[in-house]
């Protein structure tokens, strides 16, 4: 598939077949951040890959979902995430600016992983200390973000964003995302 079109189809999935993805396909999700562009070349991200199903499962009370819809937006028994990517900045190599690394290196996930047929919802609401102990994170690693992953069991569809940048399911449980169009936010050789 061609760059530009995972891009425009790639949208968060909240909803997962119970599918494991093979660990040499986490790997190659994570070999794709780690050559994402770094802030003068500090490269201070970790990842951590979480597959183990109990794990999964533990992992997944840290996190709070979709919150336009919540409760209703949260993946139910069965529809869940069947691993995770932990987001980590090594804060001895790098202490400011990784956000824009953390941006590059997560976009790489999620294409890449669309590409191999894997769904992803980046997750930032998290119990960061609940997640620290369970995982047994050191103190000098920041947690960025959590990447929730499976094969898709459901397409998000982009909508034009008319009044809201709210996300909505409709009647039949089809998520819908608006988007801003491109004459709103574009301008050439100046404002």
């Amino acid at each position: 598939m061609d760059v530009y079109d995972i891009v425009l189809k790639r949208r968060s999935v909240r909803r997962f077949k119970q599918k494991s993805i093979p660990m040499d396909t986490l790997k190659k999700l994570v070999n794709a951040a780690r050559v994402a562009p770094s802030a003068a070349n500090l490269q201070p991200l970790k990842y951590i890959i979480v597959k183990k199903k109990e794990l999964v499962k533990e992992v997944f009370t840290t996190l709070k979902w979709a919150a336009y819809i919540a409760p209703k937006g949260n993946p139910p028994e069965g529809q869940r995430p069947v691993a995770y990517i932990v987001v980590l900045v090594d804060t001895k190599i790098g202490k400011k600016g990784y956000e824009i690394d953390v941006g590059t290196a997560v976009e790489n996930i999620v294409l890449v992983a669309w590409n191999e047929g894997i769904g992803s919802c980046l997750i930032g609401s998290i119990d960061k200390q609940r997640l620290r102990n369970l995982l047994h994170i050191p103190g000098h690693l920041k947690i960025a973000l959590v990447i929730a992953l499976g094969l898709p069991d459901e397409y998000p569809v982009m909508e034009e964003m008319t009044d809201t940048i709210k996300y909505w399911r409709d009647e039949s449980g089809v998520h819908h995302v608006p988007k801003r169009r491109l004459e709103d936010i574009l301008y050439v050789d100046g404002f």
